[in-house]
């Protein structure tokens, strides 16, 4: 199934471009020597990857906090490979391994996440939607063994000056208004074969700018990230400066893991012992990351300069990103109380809508697929938890 994993972002590509840019990309570079460092009380060296490498689904953001917060002050950017790489370190000691972190979207030709970690060995763990999961199971296999966020930060957001009335998905399905998104983006299926919007008011021709939108005057919705476009759009674009407001798709009843980290399904056996003791390593660096975001949000910052690939990433929309992810309920812990679980009947029902979507869509759905394949508990510190 070819389509942007993560469209939702490239808006704020799109719409910042007129902003300036600042910084210049740098050469090639290779990890940080990590000869002096001492490894501490957690030793991954035995049972891991000399290098864990962790691909994104796009351009460095705060969304990916977590994953940055297990660098520490040596990180090197590499401009020309959009990746970021140094010791691995955890609650600052060297776990005796490094770990590089990649850019997806555009730095991958727009490739999925699963067809990438199959394109390249070396990649131990990707950003995989529970979605994104079924649709690939029949050939390329994921599992996904920690939860980045309890609630998808997809939305459909509009013009509340032009639409006072409309105060959810179902309201704006109930007025003229055309909803522009990115063409084969699932939840929009879900969204019209739901009745919450009509499939009249559709328009598929979404290109990630905002222009379009602008050009609507409040007129038309449009899909976008709750964590991105908002800020975005009455913050950085001129030409609209003013709050949208928006419904999580979440909130609707479509509850998938957005961007969970997962392995190639056969490497739940074979790297069994790299997985028990990285992933608490991983859920404590996204604990920690909301505690101080300071420091990765900085890194994330300089290696979008450094990228300087059109995509364009203020402080202060990295600052916004992590306070919203708190805020509504994005990053938190799950039902259970730990930090990365996943609900076994919650990932079902996804596996319900999701799977005669694209059965009608043509796509095949591995024969006997189970919550438990798609997701694991089985890695995770049931003691790590957000306070």
């Amino acid at each position: 199934m070819i389509r942007p994993s993560r469209p939702l972002s490239a808006l704020a590509a799109g719409a910042t471009v007129a902003a300036v840019l600042s910084g210049c990309a740098s050469g090639a570079s290779t990890p940080a020597a990590t000869s002096d460092l001492a490894i501490g009380a957690t030793d991954l060296s035995a049972v891991c990857p000399a290098t864990v490498v962790i691909q994104t689904d796009w351009n460095p953001q705060a969304e990916q906090g977590g994953l940055f917060t297990l660098l520490g002050p040596d990180a090197t950017i590499d401009a020309g490979k959009k990746s970021v790489s140094g010791p691995l370190m955890s609650r600052g000691s060297w776990t005796g391994v490094n770990v590089e972190i990649r850019a997806g979207g555009p730095a991958i030709g727009f490739s999925g996440v699963p067809a990438q970690m199959y394109t390249d060995p070396d990649i131990l763990l990707g950003w995989v939607n529970t979605d994104d999961a079924i649709a690939a199971s029949a050939t390329l296999p994921t599992t996904a063994v920690m939860s980045t966020f309890e609630k998808a930060p997809w939305a459909i957001m509009w013009d509340p000056k032009t639409y006072p009335d409309v105060h959810s998905i179902a309201d704006l399905g109930k007025t003229d208004a055309t909803v522009r998104y990115f063409d084969g983006t699932t939840y929009m299926d879900y969204l019209t074969g739901s009745g919450l919007l009509r499939a009249d008011q559709l328009d598929g021709s979404y290109d990630g700018t905002p222009a379009a939108f602008i050009a609507a005057d409040g007129k038309a919705a449009q899909q976008g990230f709750a964590t991105v476009e908002p800020w975005v759009y009455e913050n950085a674009i001129p030409e609209w400066a003013r709050p949208l407001d928006y419904q999580l798709v979440a909130d609707t009843g479509y509850p998938i893991y957005a961007v969970a980290l997962a392995v190639r399904s056969a490497d739940i056996e074979q790297q069994s012992a790299c997985l028990s003791a990285l992933v608490p390593v991983i859920q404590q660096a996204s604990v920690d990351y909301f505690a101080d975001p300071e420091p990765a949000n900085t890194l994330i910052v300089s290696a979008v300069e450094q990228y300087d690939n059109g995509w364009v990433y203020p402080a202060e929309e990295a600052a916004n990103s992590t306070v919203q992810q708190r805020s509504l309920g994005l990053a938190a812990n799950g039902g259970d109380g730990t930090f990365g679980s996943f609900d076994a009947e919650r990932v079902a029902k996804v596996q319900s809508i999701v799977t005669p979507i694209l059965s009608a869509k043509g796509v095949s759905v591995a024969d006997g697929l189970t919550p438990e394949s798609l997701a694991t508990n089985r890695f995770l510190d049931a003691s790590i938890a957000l306070p």
